[in-house]
């Protein structure tokens, strides 16, 4: 499946989200990332770094692994995944998407 652009992905992306509990570690996953983020720039300490695709990726693949039963879009659309990530990470945030 090809995507013209990131709003044209994002209906797919959520639509490869469905299940309750991969949302809610998605979530988790890149609140952590941002958490790190944050850590990095105030120590910049380079070593944290190491731990964001840890820490990113594997509560998103346990989420799609276990919860989800499909593969993460992430294999075929890196980009765009990441992407809507952090979309769905604010839209969680804003009440759009049902997380909790």
């Amino acid at each position: 499946m090809e995507f013209k652009s990131f709003a044209d992905f994002y209906p797919y992306y959520l639509q490869e989200h469905t299940n309750l509990m991969c949302r809610r570690l998605h979530f988790v996953g890149t609140c952590a990332v941002i958490s790190l983020l944050i850590l990095f720039f105030f120590t910049g300490n380079l070593s944290v770094l190491i731990f964001l695709p840890v820490i990113g990726y594997g509560f998103a693949w346990i989420g799609h692994f276990v919860f989800e039963k499909n593969r993460p879009a992430t294999f075929k659309h890196p980009l765009y995944s990441l992407m809507g990530d952090f979309r769905m990470f604010w839209d969680i945030l804003s009440g759009k998407v049902a997380a909790f």
